[in-house]
């Protein structure tokens, strides 16, 4: 009898760690962690899918018996797109942020559309966070309908988290087209005319002051202005996310980082109105890799120094990676009359596909046609481009090096640079302006603009002092 007893309760156990250990392999908690860089260079790998494949619908009964997930519909979210959530989705942030558990898992559920308004939602947490999202987020439909007292600059903001994940198979929708029909906008009728009036439009996601971070899987769609925006954080790792707006919608960057470091972008496919990811003053050791970008405006570092201001980017990889169908490929832009520097910059294994202006330095960005001459400039200085190949807009040369009068470009190197026109035979002569560097192999069309060696009298002064 006895020997029957322990048989039965052997079995018993092995049932509970087998039901354990499956109910344990459901949810993949991320825990904190640094990303370090390996920058290995290779060929082109193929580039990502045209979407990455929303998870499959979960079971609500998976959730149930998780003392550690919330649901936002526990919280009394309706999930209808009309009725406003953003009580709800509060409530379960910061139950969810403050709870016991080590790892918390914030549910927006798949087969529903919340509508909530603009939300900060603050930190710090207990422990890490993941809010995943199933179903679909969306604001209100455009200015209109935007609450008064609601701040028009962003919608979902993160501020000051250390340690948390955005990721799931659903949507996140800016519902952006109102906003891009202000009359205050940039039009591409006669003109390119435009009126006066308010024309603030709302980020759609923005981490400030933040850190550990993980966004996965999403889609993101159609923001007002920019779909990410990433200040002042460090350690961001971003893969496997589309991002989608019309080609003519207007500001409306994929991902732009500004005063951070410690990112990794991989895997992603994006298609929009402006630059695929946008690089700011105060940002360093970014690796951008596998990237599908187009129809945008290609991939750039800038603008910076605007208004007269400092500006300092340095150790940006972006490599492995397909640009097609844009205004420009792999882009550095700062304006006249900015101090600074843009040092130690890679553009590697990138395939151009009817690009116009694929490779670009733009040191006299300017949005109008009146901007003055000025003396100051932030320098661009130690450039690698290698392996970048395809077909460019013959609307505009496949080089353009337009360096400042007083701050030449200096430390440009090229190799293996094969761009040919998408159409016709006439191959365009690259532009070169004050622009110094060398040329490790013949490239097409060959660069004879570049000039050798450094100037015999530059000034680094603002390079050395400021950055």
């Amino acid at each position: 009898m006895s020997s029957f007893v322990l048989l039965s309760f052997a079995i018993w156990l092995s049932f509970v760690s087998c039901l354990l250990s499956s109910s344990q392999a459901r949810w993949h908690h991320h825990t904190k962690q640094k990303h370090s860089h390996h920058h290995r260079h290779g060929y082109i790998s193929h580039p990502p899918s045209l979407s990455p494949s929303p998870s499959d619908s979960p079971d609500d009964g998976d959730y149930i018996n998780d003392t550690n997930i919330f649901d936002v519909r526990a919280f009394g979210a309706i999930g209808d797109g009309i009725v406003d959530d953003t009580e709800a989705f509060k409530m379960a942030w910061d139950t969810a942020c403050q709870s016991e558990d080590d790892s918390a898992v914030m549910l927006v559920p798949y087969g529903f559309s919340f509508m909530i308004q603009s939300t900060i939602f603050t930190g710090p947490c207990h422990g890490y966070l993941m809010l995943r999202v199933d179903g679909t987020l969306m604001p209100p439909d455009g200015p209109d309908a935007w609450p008064k007292n609601s701040s028009r600059r962003q919608w979902l903001v993160f501020y000051r988290i250390d340690g948390m994940s955005l990721e799931g198979g659903g949507v996140i929708d800016g519902r952006g087209q109102k906003w891009w029909d202000l009359p205050c906008k940039p039009h591409k009728g006669p003109n390119g005319t435009t009126l006066p009036g308010p024309c603030d439009s709302p980020i759609a996601i923005r981490f400030f002051m933040s850190s550990n971070l993980t966004v996965h899987g999403l889609k993101i769609t159609n923001s007002p202005q920019f779909h990410f925006r990433f200040d002042g954080c460090k350690t961001v790792h971003i893969d496997s996310i589309h991002i989608k707006s019309p080609g003519l919608s207007p500001n409306t960057d994929g991902i732009h980082i500004e005063n951070t470091n410690g990112v990794e972008i991989y895997n992603s496919v994006i298609n929009n109105g402006d630059d695929c990811v946008s690089i700011g003053s105060g940002s360093y050791d970014l690796d951008i890799r596998n990237i599908t970008c187009g129809p945008s405006h290609g991939i750039s570092i800038g603008s910076l120094g605007v208004r007269n201001s400092r500006a300092c980017v340095t150790n940006i990889t972006v490599r492995d990676s397909v640009i097609k169908d844009s205004d420009n490929g792999v882009r550095i832009k700062t304006w006249q009359g900015g101090y600074g520097a843009v040092r130690g910059i890679t553009f590697s294994n990138i395939h151009m596909d009817n690009v116009r202006n694929p490779i670009i330095i733009d040191q006299f960005y300017c949005l109008t046609k009146d901007c003055t001459n000025q003396t100051s400039a932030v320098s661009v200085s130690d450039i690698q481009y290698t392996n970048i190949k395809g077909t460019y807009d013959i609307r505009s040369p496949p080089m353009h090096f337009a360096c400042s009068d007083s701050v030449p470009c200096t430390n440009l190197t090229l190799s293996e640079i094969e761009l040919l026109p998408a159409q016709g035979d006439i191959v365009l002569d690259p532009f070169c302006w004050n622009a110094y560097g060398d040329l490790q192999t013949l490239t097409i069309p060959p660069v004879s603009c570049l000039q050798e060696g450094l100037p015999s009298s530059i000034n680094f002064n603002n390079d050395n002092e400021y950055c």
